[in-house]
């Protein structure tokens, strides 16, 4: 499955911007620019979390900003702005980054303090 969306005006949602967001199983991709270009790629498995948010005008559009925390050093914030199927995107995404996370075996634990309640039990 692969997402291809531009970065649209917030004004009635049009696509005259010259941006283009491509969201593959491996690989996110933004366009950006018309006389310059830049295109600047993320691995899947760096991204580390998702959000979505929606203002008011984007909302009233059928819009959506998907914002993604990555480990890479370009773009450590990766903002995917005015795009439809946000919500589709960002679970999209969060599926496809777990994924290749777990094919590359770059699953990260978090340690959230268990082994201090450990030490409280053995106290008592």
């Amino acid at each position: 499955m692969e997402f291809v969306e531009r970065k649209r005006w917030l004004f009635f949602g049009l696509p005259f911007t010259f941006t283009k967001y491509t969201i593959k199983e491996d690989m996110i991709t933004i366009d950006a620019g018309f006389l310059k270009t830049v295109e600047n790629d993320c691995y899947m498995y760096k991204v580390q979390d998702v959000q979505h948010s929606a203002s008011l005008a984007e909302k009233l559009f059928g819009l959506g900003t998907v914002t993604c925390f990555t480990g890479d050093t370009t773009h450590p914030q990766l903002v995917l702005e005015h795009i439809k199927n946000s919500k589709a995107v960002k679970d999209f995404i969060l599926e496809e980054s777990e994924q290749a996370r777990l094919k590359r075996r770059t699953v990260n634990m978090l340690d959230i303090g268990s082994a201090n309640m450990d030490d409280l039990d053995d106290s008592e």
